[in-house]
């Protein structure tokens, strides 16, 4: 089986006002539809994930099972698989690719789900950071389809301290002057080396560096870790690709859009599907505060916040067994419910 499979969305209209050319969204399904169309789970992909990055949270015996359920699992824009900086033709090519908002993801997978697939409801949508703030986005933006949503590590809407945070890499990789504006020859390398050394002291939390977690991963200092960082960002990504996702991430506002029309605590009231809202308490850019606020709107929200020095990547799949484990019993609960 391939990688994962393209709907072809035409030209999408924008939040915005503007119209993104020929869109393409990537995805894969994985399992079979049941006759009743119960069983459908959307995971969509995280920052610097793919629909293959999230094969990690399901699996045979898990409490999300391809034996037992239809999983859906759409790629963001600007990923590299669905339409993004590096894969768009001239006019949209690299830096002039439009903003993506929230909206704009969770309106051409409502069409991928329901016109293409044939989907009227979804049992749950799960998924862990930029992927856990797009479950926010289908509860509110669709919310008599979504029965159940599971963030964790993420937010209904990105904090003023995620925004600066974000900044802060964004800087780091346009500061090399092949960077050029995002009109690169060749990609900045230096640049990109530099937003996964920003990038790793906020992935992992004080504790985790205090005590030397990094050595469960292999590494014997974080020297170690900072270069396999730096070795990621330059071999995986494009740098347009990782400025467009930061750019909707950026903007992520679950009351954008015409149906709130930015009222926040209206969007959260509306959510009528069941929810856990799952940060871990030591998560330096999604902390567990924004997720205990948030709660307070939802109508049918539990907060339930997991202890772990992993940080944010305690929810990256082999990190922190723990937290693996809790998220199987959350998902249970929310689909026996």
């Amino acid at each position: 089986m391939a990688d994962y499979q393209i709907y072809e969305l035409g030209d999408l209209p924008l939040l915005s006002g503007e119209m993104l050319n020929d869109a393409k969204l990537a995805y894969q399904t994985y399992g079979t539809l049941s006759a009743a169309g119960d069983n459908v789970i959307v995971l969509p992909t995280f920052y610097t994930g793919t629909n293959t990055r999230n094969e990690g949270f399901f699996g045979p015996g898990r409490a999300i099972d391809p034996a037992r359920h239809f999983i859906v699992s759409p790629n963001l824009f600007g990923n590299g698989r669905s339409s993004s900086p590096s894969n768009t033709p001239a006019p949209q090519d690299g830096p002039r690719f439009p903003l993506v908002q929230m909206w704009d993801n969770i309106a051409a997978q409502h069409r991928l789900v329901h016109e293409h697939l044939g989907i009227e409801k979804i049992a749950l949508v799960a998924g862990w950071s930029m992927a856990g703030c797009q479950s926010y986005q289908w509860a509110a933006q669709y919310p008599d389809m979504v029965q159940a949503i599971l963030p964790f590590c993420a937010s209904a809407k990105t904090s003023p301290h995620n925004f600066v945070f974000l900044e802060g890499v964004k800087a780091a990789l346009c500061a090399d002057q092949k960077w050029n504006g995002g009109n690169y020859a060749s990609p900045p390398e230096a640049g990109l080396k530099a937003f996964g050394r920003v990038y790793a002291g906020w992935a992992f939390s004080q504790t985790f560096y205090r005590e030397g977690l990094y050595r469960q991963m292999g590494f014997e200092t974080i020297e170690e870790l900072l270069q396999d960082w730096e070795r990621d960002h330059v071999q995986g990504w494009d740098a347009n690709d990782l400025l467009a996702k930061l750019a909707t991430w950026q903007a992520g506002d679950i009351s954008a859009g015409p149906l709130y029309n930015g009222d926040y605590k209206l969007a959260l009231g509306a959510i009528k599907a069941r929810a856990i809202l799952m940060p871990c308490t030591q998560d330096l850019y999604f902390p567990p505060e924004d997720n205990e606020i948030e709660a307070s709107f939802m109508p049918n929200a539990i907060f339930r916040p997991h202890h772990s020095p992993w940080g944010h990547c305690a929810a990256n799949p082999g990190s922190d067994k723990g937290f693996m484990t809790q998220l199987d019993a959350n998902i249970r609960e929310l689909l026996e419910r």
